[in-house]
């Protein structure tokens, strides 16, 4: 596919560049570069840089310039990552144990503190054992990979992060897709793999649509065909349920979950994955999960903060509380504008759009406006469905919420009511 000046960007999207067009390898494709060029208006709003830290309320650089703005892309769903308990708890590792752990876990970069997190982790989740990886993403597909063999079967929603099809791939299994949190779907996906191992991966809070995974009705029909059940709970992971365990609390059914994966990206304020289970599941998938044992451990300085950020989590459910009555209320509210929120019913909520050029022309203005929130393009999400994705905060003032509606407002609503009309 080529690009020229006479073409409509807006017509082509990531999807449009996936083959090669010259003989090296390393050169990226003309048509791509030259797309760029002419979506640079569009590509502003990606990779923003931020000037201070990832607040309720921060400073992101827009037009060259500080730009003060109301923060609804971050995941620091409770606050932890500026917490100065947490604060102070890194900086207390950085003075004993330095700032890199310079090595595998498996061979050098295994640390105290490392160990302690395991530790805490397994208690927390009621496992017997945990381990952690320097990466959610890395995590999840570590996972997957390491469990999965040829002969084995994925069976993965169709809203499933990369990181889960990614896992599958590298695994070289057979996949196998059903419809979004549909049971039916499912188990006719099931009934065309028989006589195969079964593994069916869903995901506590989906991180696009903001909707919780149909886990009680799923888990019936894996249970029904002898499968078993991945969850992953990236985004529900001390977020939801009484104690913070995840979606899988919040619906009961953790005990028919015999492995447990989330990350420290979101509610925890930091960085890393982690996945909690038996010890021998888990000393199995040790030796066998590549991101695990060939890339560095998570910094000691990061562990120690988690550590606390853990602690707070689970001591301050009034923080859980919180971000719950800030989301509902936000929800509530985006909804009696006329907003289309999907499917969403949590924290994370989906603002669609359904135009791409329509959504960048106003991610522009919300940011000039100062309103901060995620431009998400096909793929994705699909075609019709290109959004916004806002995420509230235990942070979030109601007057910080407030301001957000009316700038969404005299935004958004004026640019859906001329869509609507048109």
């Amino acid at each position: 596919m080529h690009t020229s000046m006479n073409d409509d960007p807006a017509k082509f999207s990531l999807s449009n560049f996936l083959a090669g067009e010259s003989n090296d390898p390393l050169q990226a494709p003309a048509s791509f570069t030259n797309w760029m060029r002419l979506c640079a208006w569009a590509a502003e709003l990606y990779e923003p840089e931020l000037l201070a830290s990832a607040d309720a309320r921060t400073v992101i650089d827009y037009g060259g310039k500080p730009r003060p703005v109301i923060n609804l892309c971050s995941y620091n769903y409770l606050g932890l990552a500026n917490h100065p308990e947490v604060l102070v708890a890194a900086h207390e590792a950085l003075r004993t144990h330095g700032m890199g752990a310079c090595g595998s876990p498996m061979l050098s970069g295994m640390t105290d503190l490392h160990r302690e997190l395991e530790r805490r982790v397994a208690k927390f989740l009621k496992r017997e054992d945990a381990m952690l990886f320097n990466s959610g993403f890395g995590g999840a597909l570590g996972t997957i990979s390491g469990l999965l063999r040829k002969s084995d079967v994925a069976l993965l929603d169709n809203r499933s992060h990369l990181s889960l099809r990614d896992g599958a791939v590298l695994s070289r299994c057979r996949t196998e897709k059903f419809e979004h949190n549909d049971p039916s779907s499912l188990d006719a996906a099931l009934s065309r793999q028989k006589a195969r191992r079964q593994l069916v991966i869903v995901e506590g809070i989906y991180s696009m649509d903001g909707d919780f995974g149909n886990l009680k009705e799923l888990l019936a029909i894996a249970e029904s065909h002898g499968a078993s059940v991945f969850i992953d709970e990236a985004h529900s992971m001390l977020g939801c349920g009484e104690h913070g365990r995840g979606a899988a609390e919040h619906f009961g059914v953790e005990n028919r979950v015999p492995l447990v994966y989330g990350t420290f990206s979101k509610a925890f304020g930091a960085l890393g994955g982690f996945v909690a289970g038996s010890k021998d599941t888990l000393q199995y998938l040790r030796f066998y999960a590549h991101p695990y044992v060939y890339s560095c451990a998570l910094p000691p300085v990061v562990i120690a903060a988690i550590l606390k950020a853990l602690e707070l989590g689970t001591s301050q459910p009034e923080l859980r509380a919180q971000l719950w009555q800030n989301a509902d209320y936000f929800h509530a509210q985006l909804q009696s504008l006329g907003l289309d929120t999907g499917a969403s019913t949590t924290y994370v909520m989906p603002i669609v759009i359904g135009d791409r050029e329509r959504m960048y022309r106003l991610g522009h203005e919300l940011r000039r406006r100062g309103l901060w929130v995620a431009p998400v393009d096909y793929p994705a999400v699909p075609q019709n469905r290109i959004c916004f994705r806002a995420c509230v905060t235990a942070k979030h003032t109601r007057a910080d919420l407030d301001e957000a509606l009316n700038i969404l407002a005299d935004t958004l609503v004026p640019a859906m009511l001329q869509k609507q009309s048109a």
